[in-house]
């Protein structure tokens, strides 16, 4: 098998169709960090919240036989989670890289855990499924050469976070709530000054960008049907890192994350079509090409200037 096999038009539309598909649940998961690091707030938990969005999304569906229940269940429960990295980080002014640790590990354990609870130690018996969301054409766009079937013949998840990543663009350079999430992230003591309730703005936004990276976590068990432990495999991590290479813009945020889900759709086919390269490596290239993306862009990265920095009151009147 040869290179060129790779570059019919076939299967070039394949691979990239597939690319926007898998780079949904980080383009999800990396909205809502943006969005909670543009807070001040660094949610270094995300992986874990992605998974306890997967298991909620799973079990929503699989109880009520319909996908939405499924996304609407993780989008929940990540929001939940949220509010306890919130709690944690803001009322009670704990280390966020510490919290981040934590809630990994609480959150790879407390699913596995949860999902035995309610299912059973399966060995021999087929794992239960859960019903996913199917391709949705959309009229007229879909028969667009090439772009209408890369991009307009996917599930409905795939479309909602493409217009999410508009909705945010908006939120956040056009609102007042946008301007005082940059404002609260940016020097919080001044923007308490000015009447913004630095608490509440950061509680909103933690919670928020939480319950997105739980519906990603839900689209990856919705998209397969199962869950599996530590099913997201990292792409919470990823996720974080695209919020540097995106310049905690949306709009990057979106490059970044179909840069990702392209080459993961291309080591996929690489495999599919037998290249004889070890399929360890071919596993690692999106993640290695992630890590090279981020030392190139993280030089002119500029975060906000008091990430991850509790705000302390000043009580004093």
């Amino acid at each position: 098998m040869t290179i060129t096999s790779l570059l019919t038009p076939t299967v070039i539309i394949a691979l990239l169709a597939a690319g926007v598909r898998l780079a949904t649940p980080i383009l999800l998961a990396s909205l809502g960090e943006l969005l909670s690091e543009r807070a001040g707030v660094m949610n270094l938990g995300l992986e874990g919240v992605m998974l306890i969005g997967t298991l909620a999304g799973f079990v929503g569906s699989q109880l009520t036989h319909s996908p939405w229940v499924g996304a609407l269940a993780g989008f929940v429960l990540g929001g939940a989670a949220g509010l306890v990295v919130a709690f944690l980080c803001i009322s009670l002014y704990a280390n966020q890289a510490i919290v981040g640790v934590v809630f990994n590990i609480l959150g790879a354990g407390l699913t596995g855990f949860l999902f035995r609870v309610v299912y059973g130690i399966r060995t021999t018996s087929a794992p239960p499924k859960a019903a996913g969301f199917q391709p949705a054409a959309l009229p007229l766009l879909k028969d667009i050469p090439w772009l209408g079937e890369i991009l307009f013949n996917q599930t409905p998840l795939v479309y909602l976070a493409l217009v999410l990543v508009l909705i945010e663009a908006i939120v956040l350079f056009r609102t007042r709530f946008g301007l005082n999430v940059r404002a609260v992230g940016g020097y919080a003591k001044a923007a308490d000054t000015m009447g913004i309730n630095v608490y509440r703005v950061r509680y909103a936004a933690v919670i928020l960008g939480g319950a997105l990276a739980g519906l990603g976590g839900a689209f990856l068990s919705l998209e397969m049907g199962i869950f599996r432990d530590s099913m997201t495999q990292g792409r919470g991590f990823i996720a974080i890192a695209i919020v540097t290479f995106a310049q905690w813009n949306p709009w990057g945020a979106l490059a970044g994350s179909l840069l990702f889900g392209v080459a993961d759709s291309l080591q996929l086919h690489l495999q599919a079509f037998g290249f004889k390269i070890p399929y360890q490596f071919l596993l690692m290239l999106p993640y290695v090409l992630t890590v090279i993306v981020l030392i190139i862009s993280s030089r002119q990265a500029r975060p906000p200037s008091i990430l991850g920095v509790p705000y302390i009151r000043d009580r004093k009147s």
